[in-house]
C-alpha cells in the first residue's frame, strides 16, 4: 500500500526538511520544525505523488487516501482535544498548498474548514466570542466559496462593501456578531442563486472538496505561468497540508504576522515584518488592511503612531524572536516565517528559506560567510545567477528634479518609467507593441502575474513589504512600490489621483522602488555600479571558478562595459554588424555588386581603413586579452535592400541602374539562406573579402602594441566549418597575409586561427578538423538549429506548445539540449584533443550566458565561456557554482 499522508504534531513528525520532494517545501519544514520542538498546530500532509497520481487518472484522488485521512485526522483529534464536526468542541483545518519550491500565492487555500451552520455556534460558545465565530464562518464560505466552488471573490466582496455601507462601517472589524449573520445570508443565497446548489454543510463533503481544489489549482493558469517563469517542472506537483486552525482573529490578544530574519530587500541582519491585531493570515498578505510594524525599531523608522507587536504583546514577541534566531541558525538561511498568536499563545505556520532581492542575497550571503555560518563557497553558491539581472537595473538620478506626487513602500528595488496602465491585460499587450508601461493597481493578485512580469513596474495603493504585489515583483526583480495610501485608483474610469493631480492611462509615471516615491514623468536614471557586497562575491567566485569568461562584443560602448563587469577577452566579435553602420553600408553594397574581382578588391580598400580602426579599438580596450573575431558569416544578400522603395534609394545613392540592382538581389536570393552561401563558403568563393579581414585585423594588432605597450594575440575564427578543406583553404589566405603585415610592419604577431563548431559533421569530424584548427568556438545557436532542424527564427510558432505538452521542458535555444547539443559537444571536444591536446575550447552562442549550460560547459571541461555584456557577472558566478559544485 502506498502511504499518501504524513503527520506531525505533539512535538513528533513522520518527515524532517529531507523529505521536500515527497511533502513539498511546507510540509517538509513543518515537519521540522515539530522534531525542533517549535510550537507547530497538528496536521497532515498528503505526499506530492498523490498530486501526479490525481492528474494521471483523470482528476481522481487514490482509493485509499480517504482511510489514511481519517486515520491522521484522529491523531490531530487526540493532540487537540477537538473532534471534526464536532457540536461541541469542533476542531476546524486549514487546507493549504506546499510544492517543492516555493510559489507564493500561486496555488489555493482553504481557511476555517469544518464550519457550518451548527459547529459555527459551538465555536462561538466555546471560544466565548460569536462575533468572532461568525466571522470566521463568513471568511470560510468566502474562500471555499471562490476556491471550491468557483463563485468569484468578487461577488463576496461586493456584498460585504455594501453591507458595510449600509450599516456605516469602514473596517471589517467593526460587524458585530448579528451583522456578520446577515452578511452570511446574503451569501448563502448568493451561491444558490448563482452555482444552483447549496453550500455544503457536511464538514467531510467540504474537506475532499477542498483538497481537490489544491491539486487542481496546480495546473490554473498563474501556476502554470509561474513555473514557466522559475523554470518549475509539473511533474514536480504539489503536497496539501491540512492543518488545525489556530487563530488571529480571537480579539485584541490575538495577532497574525508574515517575517522575515533579516531585511529581504536590503539584506540587513534586522527582523523584518508586519502583523495585524484581531485578524487572520490572508489579511496580511493580501493587503486588505494595511499592518503594522513587528519591531519598535521599524515602527520608529516608517514614522507610524501604531504599536509595534514588541511593545503590544512583548511576551509573544520575546518568545518569536528566539524562534527566528533558532531556525536561522538551523537552516543557516534568511528565513521566511507565518505566525499566529491565539489569546497570547504563538503559534509557528510556516518557515521557509525567504525570497529576497538580488542586492540582499549579495549582503545576506557575505554577512553569513563573515559570521561562519556558511563558507566561502556556500556564499557563492546562494546567489541565483540569474538574479544578478536586477542590480543592473537604473537608479534615479539623484541630481535629477523630482515631481513627487506621492509615496509608498520601497517594497522592490530599482526605478522604472512608463506609461499607466491599470490591467494586466493591457500591460502584456503594450509590451508586445513594445511600449514600457508601470502597472496601476489597488492591490495585485495571483491572477496579474502575466501583467506583473510584462510591466516595467509595479505601483499599488494598499499592502505592506509582504503583500503580494512586493513578494512576486521582489521575486521578479521588477521595482514595485506599494500601500502608496495617499494615491487613489479610479479603475473605472482608469484615473490615479494624487495631491491634486488627476493622472490617466497612458499618462507617464516613475516609480522609485528603493525609496517609495512615485513621480510624475520620465525622471533622468544613472546606470548601477557594482562593487561592495557585488564586488566580495564576484572576489571569492574568480577564485573557485576554472573557466574564463569572455564577452560577444563589436563595439568600443559593449567591449568597455563587458570589461568593466569582468570579461576575460572578446570570444565573438562579429564582423558583418560593423558593416551595417552609417556609410559602410553602401561600400559594403558596392563591393557586392561589383562585376568582377579587381571591382570587389577596390570597395574592399575603401572598407578596409575602417576595419583596420574598429579592431584597433578593441584591441586596445582589451589590451592582454584574447579577442576572437569571426570572419564574414551572413549571406551577402542580408547587405541589399529588399522592398521597392529601398531598391530605388539604394540605386541612387550608389549610381546604379535599378534594373541591375535588382537582378543582382534576385541572383544572390536564397531560399534557405541559413544552410547556404555563408560563413567559410563566402571566403571560398570571394577569397578577397577574407584577405582584406585578415590584414585589417593583423594591421590592427601591430597598431596597438605599439599604443599599448602590450602584445596582442588575435584569434581569427572561420565560421561554418564542414570540411577540414574549407578550413585549410581560408586558413592558407590568412597566414600569407599575416607574413606579408609582419614583413611590413615589423611587428611580430602571435595570432591563432580556428573554427565555429556549428554544424553536427564538423562535431563528428572533430579530429581531422583539429589538424589545421588551433581552437574550436561552439556556436550553440547554430549548432542547435542544424541539429535539430529548426529554425530559431521560426520556432516560437511550435516550440511552447511542445514545452507545454511536455515534449521538450526547455526552449533549446535558451537552455542548450543537453543529450543532443550536448552529446555533439562532448564528442568534438574528445575527438578535437585527441588530435591536439592543447586546443582552446570555448563557447560564443547565447547558450554562455545561460546558468544551467554554463554548468555543462564545465563538465564538457571548455576554457572559456563568451556571452552578452551585461551577462558576464551572471557567468562568472555561475562558472564559479558550476566548479563548486563539480569538487563538492
Amino acid at each position: 500500500m502506498n502511504k499518501w499522508v504524513y503527520t506531525f504534531g505533539g512535538g513528533r513528525a513522520e518527515g524532517s526538511a529531507g523529505d521536500r520532494n515527497t511533502l513539498g517545501g511546507k510540509g517538509a519544514n513543518l515537519a521540522e520544525m515539530c522534531n525542533l520542538g517549535l510550537p507547530v498546530p497538528p496536521g497532515l500532509t498528503i505526499v506530492t505523488s498523490a498530486c501526479n497520481h490525481y492528474y494521471d487518472n483523470g482528476r481522481r484522488l487514490p482509493d485509499d487516501l480517504k482511510d489514511q485521512v481519517r486515520t491522521a485526522l484522529r491523531q490531530m483529534e487526540g493532540i487537540t482535544g477537538r473532534l471534526f464536526g464536532d457540536m461541541t468542541k469542533p476542531l476546524l483545518l486549514s487546507v493549504r498548498s506546499g510544492a517543492r519550491a516555493s510559489m507564493p500565492g500561486m496555488m489555493d487555500t482553504v481557511l476555517n474548514l469544518g464550519l457550518n451552520d451548527r459547529t459555527v455556534e459551538a465555536l462561538g460558545h466555546d471560544a466565548g466570542d460569536a462575533r468572532f465565530a461568525w466571522d470566521s464562518y463568513r471568511r470560510f464560505i468566502q474562500m471555499y466559496g471562490d476556491v471550491v466552488m468557483g463563485l468569484d471573490h468578487e461577488v463576496f466582496e461586493e456584498i460585504l462593501e455594501d453591507e458595510k455601507g449600509r450599516l456605516g462601517h469602514e473596517q471589517d472589524t467593526e460587524l458585530s456578531a448579528v451583522e456578520w449573520q446577515h452578511v452570511i445570508a446574503r451569501y448563502k443565497e448568493t451561491i444558490e442563486e448563482e452555482l444552483g446548489e447549496a453550500f455544503p454543510q457536511d464538514p467531510e463533503v467540504q474537506l475532499w472538496g477542498a483538497i481537490g481544489a489544491v491539486f487542481a489549482s496546480w495546473m490554473n493558469a498563474r501556476a502554470v505561468t509561474y513555473r514557466t517563469l522559475h523554470n518549475i517542472p509539473a511533474v514536480w506537483g504539489t503536497a496539501v497540508n491540512v492543518q488545525a486552525m489556530v487563530f488571529g482573529n480571537l480579539g485584541n490578544s490575538s495577532a497574525t504576522g508574515v517575517a522575515f530574519t533579516r531585511n529581504p530587500s536590503t539584506g540587513e541582519n534586522k527582523l523584518y515584518g508586519e502583523f495585524l491585531v484581531n485578524a487572520q493570515g490572508e489579511d496580511v498578505v493580501a493587503g486588505i488592511r494595511t499592518p503594522q510594524n513587528i519591531t519598535e525599531e521599524a515602527r520608529i523608522a516608517s514614522g507610524s503612531d501604531r504599536p509595534s507587536l514588541e511593545k503590544l504583546m512583548p511576551e509573544a514577541f520575546a518568545e518569536f524572536r528566539g524562534i527566528c534566531d533558532r531556525l536561522e541558525r538551523h537552516y543557516r538561511d534568511m528565513q521566511d516565517l507565518e505566525f499566529t498568536i491565539e489569546r497570547g499563545k504563538l503559534w509557528m505556520l510556516q518557515t521557509r528559506s525567504g525570497k529576497r532581492t538580488a542586492k540582499a542575497a549579495l549582503k545576506i550571503a557575505v554577512d553569513m560567510a563573515t559570521e561562519g555560518l556558511i563558507s566561502e563557497g556556500e556564499a557563492v553558491a546562494r546567489i541565483d545567477p540569474a538574479s544578478l539581472d536586477q542590480l543592473l537595473h537604473p537608479t534615479i538620478d539623484p541630481r535629477a528634479r523630482r515631481d513627487v506626487i506621492g509615496s509608498g513602500l520601497p517594497a522592490s528595488p530599482g526605478a522604472a518609467t512608463g506609461a499607466i496602465v491599470f490591467t494586466s491585460e493591457d500591460a502584456v499587450a503594450a509590451q508586445e507593441e513594445g511600449r514600457r508601461v508601470i502597472l496601476v493597481r489597488i492591490e495585485t493578485s495571483p491572477e496579474d502575474i502575466h501583467g506583473m512580469h510584462a510591466a516595467e513596474g509595479i505601483l499599488t495603493t494598499r499592502g505592506g513589504m509582504t503583500s503580494h504585489a512586493a513578494v512576486v515583483a521582489r521575486g521578479m526583480g521588477t521595482p514595485c512600490v506599494s500601500g502608496a495610501g495617499t494615491l487613489r485608483v479610479d479603475l473605472r474610469n482608469e484615473l490615479l489621483v494624487a495631491h491634486g493631480v488627476t493622472l490617466k492611462k497612458g499618462d507617464v509615471i516613475t516609480i522609485d522602488g528603493s525609496s517609495g516615491q512615485v513621480l510624475k514623468g520620465e525622471i533622468p536614471m544613472l546606470q548601477p555600479e557594482l562593487s561592495g557586497d557585488f564586488g566580495r562575491i564576484m572576489e571569492w567566485a574568480d577564485r573557485t571558478r576554472r573557466m574564463k569568461v569572455r564577452t560577444n562584443a563589436e563595439t568600443p560602448a559593449d567591449a568597455r562595459a563587458a570589461r568593466s563587469f569582468g570579461a576575460e577577452g572578446i570570444g565573438l566579435c562579429r564582423t558583418e554588424h560593423m558593416f551595417f553602420e552609417g556609410s559602410r553600408i553602401n561600400v559594403m553594397r558596392e563591393m557586392i555588386l561589383a562585376e568582377d574581382e579587381a571591382g570587389r578588391r577596390a570597395s574592399l580598400a575603401k572598407l578596409l581603413p575602417m576595419q583596420r580602426s574598429d579592431f584597433a579599438e578593441l584591441f586596445e580596450i582589451m589590451h592582454g586579452l584574447p579577442v576572437t573575431i569571426r570572419l564574414l558569416d551572413p549571406p551577402l544578400h542580408e547587405f541589399l535592400p529588399k522592398s521597392d522603395e529601398e531598391i530605388a534609394e539604394v540605386a541612387t545613392a550608389l549610381a546604379i541602374e535599378e534594373a541591375a540592382l535588382r537582378r543582382r538581389v534576385d541572383t544572390l536570393h536564397e531560399f534557405n539562406p541559413m544552410l547556404g552561401h555563408r560563413g567559410c563558403r563566402l571566403a571560398i568563393s570571394y577569397p578577397e573579402i577574407a584577405e582584406m579581414q585578415a590584414r585589417a585585423i593583423f594591421e590592427a594588432a601591430a597598431e596597438a602594441a605599439k599604443t599599448t605597450g602590450a602584445a596582442v594575440e588575435p584569434e581569427i575564427m572561420v565560421p561554418l566549418v564542414g570540411l577540414k578543406a574549407e578550413l585549410d583553404y581560408v586558413k592558407a589566405r590568412i597566414e600569407a597575409v599575416a607574413k606579408a603585415v609582419i614583413a611590413e610592419t615589423g611587428v611580430a604577431i602571435d595570432y591563432l586561427v580556428g573554427t565555429m563548431i556549428e554544424l553536427p559533421r564538423a562535431a563528428l569530424r572533430a579530429h581531422v578538423i583539429a589538424e589545421s584548427a588551433e581552437f574550436f568556438s561552439f556556436g550553440t545557436n547554430d549548432l542547435t538549429q542544424t541539429t535539430f532542424g529548426i529554425s530559431r527564427d521560426d520556432a516560437s510558432a511550435f516550440l511552447s506548445t511542445y514545452i507545454q505538452k511536455g515534449i521538450v521542458e526547455q526552449d533549446p535555444f535558451v537552455q542548450l539540449d543537453f543529450d543532443g547539443v550536448g552529446e555533439l559537444i562532448r564528442i568534438a571536444a574528445e575527438r578535437g584533443r585527441s588530435t591536439r591536446n592543447d586546443l582552446k575550447l570555448g563557447i560564443c552562442g547565447e547558450h554562455g550566458g545561460d546558468p544551467a549550460s554554463i554548468h555543462f560547459c564545465e563538465e564538457a571541461g571548455l576554457d572559456y565561456v563568451s556571452c552578452s555584456p551585461f551577462r558576464v557577472p551572471i557567468a562568472r558566478l555561475a562558472a564559479a557554482q558550476a566548479a563548486f559544485n563539480g569538487k563538492a
